[in-house]
Order: C-alpha cells, then sequence, then structure tokens
C-alpha cells in the first residue's frame, strides 16, 4: 500500500509541475485510464465469484510462472548451508 501512495504522490508532483511549466502531459487520455481501471477490476472479479462460490482458488502465482534459476540452485547463506547439512535441523 506504501508503494501506491508514493506512486500516487509522485505523478501528482510531475502533474503539478507540468502544470506551472505549461507542458502537455504524454499519459494517455482520461478514457483509457479508465478502461485500465476497469481491467484491473474486472480481474479481481472471477476469484472473488469462486471464493462465495466455495470454489478452489489459485492464491499464488509463484509455482506456476517461477521457473527454476538458469543457472541452478542459488546461493545459500553460510547458516542455512550448516542447518541443511546438520541432521539435527532437519
Amino acid at each position: 500500500m506504501n508503494t501506491y501512495l508514493i506512486s500516487a504522490a509522485v505523478g501528482l508532483l510531475v502533474g503539478v509541475i507540468y502544470a506551472l511549466l505549461n507542458v502537455r502531459s504524454p499519459a494517455p487520455p482520461v478514457i483509457a485510464l479508465v478502461g485500465l481501471l476497469g481491467i484491473l477490476a474486472g480481474e479481481q472479479l472471477p476469484p472473488l465469484i469462486k471464493r462465495w462460490l466455495g470454489a478452489p482458488t489459485q492464491t499464488s502465482w509463484l509455482h506456476d510462472q517461477v521457473k527454476p534459476h538458469m543457472f541452478g540452485e542459488l546461493p545459500r547463506c553460510a547458516e542455512q548451508n550448516s542447518a541443511a547439512k546438520d541432521p539435527r535441523h532437519g
């Protein structure tokens, strides 16, 4: 949420600077932004309806979208390596 507030504040500041300099914004027209807002809202509806109907929903895209690293397993910190090798921690 904090990131969104910072993004909105920076966008507002840039808008004020554009207005003070009398420069036209390169942003798309308002109708396009309203369409994007509709798309974002529409993406949230199917999971919401599935939850209401009791159907199982996918809560994370992590396992479907993130592929193994191209160089294999990434190195771990020393504590994780020693814990993984120590039979008492597993």
